[in-house]
């Protein structure tokens, strides 16, 4: 033994044991785990404006959110969509917006220095169009400028070429609330009283209220557009009374008890601020629980006060679970017990949206959040099911029963294409991307590699099947999408480690055998891309610029997905990457702190690619422990 294994394996256990031991300090007392999902300050920014729009900023410690927007605000001036990233200009305006209305002049220092950062990027009119329509909520950018949003939309039959359900389950749940605030399009009065004029780079004079060319086909939407303007000009939008009242229905019949809508905060913050245009009390029933689910996603401390944009106590719990076990922890220790038997009281087993496109499935997935009976979605039931397989619980009837209910329903969630998106069956209409209120680019769910490669993981890891014709329909799916590098793009998390690491783990239990070239080159891939500190890291800019895959500084959580999808590799091939994966093992013993845990400021997780991105904050703990324990068992 090398004198480097040696000291890899004497540091090993400690590791381990600390690592578990801080992971299970964690545990909440009722068995799950959940932390901090963070994003850039626009979800804070645009809660501030919806208490400003109804009247109960006062009921709030909204005052703590100026000393957080200022602790994230850079030394260049602006504030960041992602981690490091220079600054971004349509966050900067919703962060300046924000402490607008808070009261802060700008005249303020870090104003001017925010004015500048922003104007000197183009200003208002080069920003999202979701930025605009905060702004025109509060008479700080005209409603020429948004997208028409016809509300006979709601209308559309589901046989209809277009209809609500072509949307993702997240454009769908934030769209349908828009239907009705584009209808209305309010100014809201706030207190104090301002205007942006300062941050129109072309002065306010010369504002041209109009929607962005693309210079391609999609530009056809910018005449319908027209056609829909001249149309509310005239009073004459077909079937409009009809559309809001569907629009209204549809908005209550999908609030949780919780007053959750979709468990993300778009979707809550839209769906109220419909219920404002249509006159809603503050009062009200349904506006008091919405109001109180948005508070449960806020973080307030001793000074800040800030919003996360969702929360993951599933996740966290069946990855932490999986990542306990993987290390050695007994399958029936009773944190794992207590953890799988919540997870358990989650499975889903509600008819929800994903019915209108899947008329066989029956419910029993799991979803991201603590209730979401709407929108389960495929990832989480996969590891949910990884991580129930993996524990010994005192009701195993219930437990199989239960993984073969949540088996039964992914499999009736396989696309056309041969693999699994995340929340909706064929939703894949891709022309929905240019139309321009999606100017976000996320419009459909279709099919993903990682998502793909995470059912089939848990079909090899779990010893269960689905029809053998869809599963090979699955594998070709994830061999046409590998990359010429041999790597595969990730969708919900940064990037291509991401997808790679989560392929090759699928492929290594599905088809050790006969696919030794893909494994071999996708891991030769991820032996390319260690970094000389022996991690792995990649920027969140990979997915605008391709000659960044795999590029960036390392990172706990992305050293782990390299490892993990490198020991898959060798143990379906035969071939380890030994002094690559040993020093990837250094790099994670030597940076893990002495409580046992890890830090990264890097965003890893994926919300929209290119324009929203995540910080998992339980992702650089388990992630790690489950790579050190995987190594532990194939070397130590």
């Amino acid at each position: 033994m090398q004198i480097q294994d040696r000291v890899t394996a004497s540091k090993l256990p400690d590791a381990i044991a600390t690592s578990q031991k801080y992971l299970l300090s964690i545990q909440n007392p009722q068995g799950y785990w959940w932390a901090e999902l963070e994003s850039n300050v626009t979800i804070t920014a645009e809660v501030v404006l919806l208490h400003k729009i109804w009247g109960t900023d006062k009921s709030r410690p909204l005052h703590k959110v100026e000393a957080y927007l200022r602790s994230q605000q850079r030394e260049h001036g602006g504030w960041e969509l992602f981690y490091d990233d220079g600054g971004e200009l349509s966050t900067s305006v919703e962060a300046y917006m924000a402490l607008r209305l808070l009261g802060v002049p700008p005249t303020d220092p870090a104003m001017i220095k925010a004015k500048r950062f922003i104007l000197e990027r183009g200003g208002i009119s080069r920003t999202r169009i979701f930025t605009k329509l905060h702004l025109a909520l509060i008479g700080c950018y005209s409603w020429r400028g948004i997208p028409s949003l016809p509300p006979w939309v709601m209308l559309l039959s589901e046989n209809f070429f277009f209809n609500i359900y072509e949307m993702s389950s997240w454009a769908r749940s934030s769209t349908v609330p828009l239907l009705i605030v584009c209808d209305r399009k309010p100014v809201f009065q706030v207190d104090p009283a301002f205007n942006l004029n300062e941050l129109y780079a072309e002065g306010i004079e010369k504002v041209k209220y109009e929607l962005p060319r693309n210079g391609n086909w999609g530009d056809i939407f910018l005449t319908l557009d027209s056609g829909f303007k001249l149309a509310e000009n005239l009073n004459l939008v077909p079937f409009r009374a009809e559309g809001i009242k569907a629009a209204e229905k549809w908005i209550l019949e999908r609030q949780e008890a919780t007053g959750d809508w979709g468990g993300i905060i778009p979707a809550m913050l839209n769906s109220l601020l419909a219920l404002r245009c249509l006159d809603y009390n503050p009062a009200d029933p349904i506006v008091e629980r919405g109001l109180q689910a948005v508070d449960n996603f806020a973080i307030e401390t001793a000074d800040t006060y800030r919003v996360q944009p969702c929360v993951s106590p599933v996740w966290d719990t069946a990855w932490a679970i999986r990542a306990l076990v993987d290390s050695g922890l007994s399958p029936n220790h009773p944190a794992v017990v207590q953890a799988a038997e919540w997870l358990l009281n989650k499975q889903i087993l509600d008819y929800g949206d994903w019915t209108v496109k899947n008329r066989q499935g029956k419910p029993g997935a799991w979803a991201f959040e603590f209730d979401n009976r709407f929108y389960p979605d495929v990832d989480d039931t996969a590891v949910v099911v990884m991580a129930l397989n993996q524990v010994e619980l005192p009701n195993e009837k219930l437990k199989q029963q239960a993984m073969v209910r949540a088996v039964d329903w992914v499999a009736s969630m396989q696309c056309k294409a041969g693999g699994w998106a995340a929340f909706d069956l064929d939703n894949d209409q891709d022309w929905l991307n240019q139309i321009p209120y999606g100017d976000l680019k996320a419009m459909i769910d279709p099919n993903t590699a990682d998502v793909t490669a995470r059912v089939l993981e848990m079909l090899g890891s779990c010893q269960l099947s689905i029809d053998i014709y869809n599963q090979q329909r699955a594998i070709k799916y994830l061999l046409n999408e590998q990359e010429s590098e041999g790597c595969w793009f990730g969708r919900w998390g940064v990037n291509y480690i991401y997808g790679t690491s989560g392929v090759l783990a699928a492929l290594s239990l599905v088809v050790p055998q006969t696919h030794h070239h893909n494994i071999e080159q996708g891991a030769t891939w991820l032996v390319s891309c260690q970094n000389s500190d022996g991690g792995w890291g990649e920027t969140c800019r990979s997915y605008d610029d391709p000659s960044l895959k795999g590029k960036g500084r390392s990172t706990a959580s992305q050293t782990a997905w390299a490892l993990i999808g490198l020991m898959a590799g060798g143990r379906a091939t035969g071939n380890f990457a030994k002094p690559a994966i040993e020093r990837g093992i250094d790099y994670l013993l030597e940076t893990q702190l002495p409580d046992g845990s890890w830090d990264e400021a890097d965003f890893t997780g994926t919300g929209f690619p290119s324009h929203f991105y995540l910080k998992y904050h339980l992702y650089q703990q388990y992630f790690p422990l489950i790579a050190l324990g995987q190594y532990q068992k194939l070397f130590a």
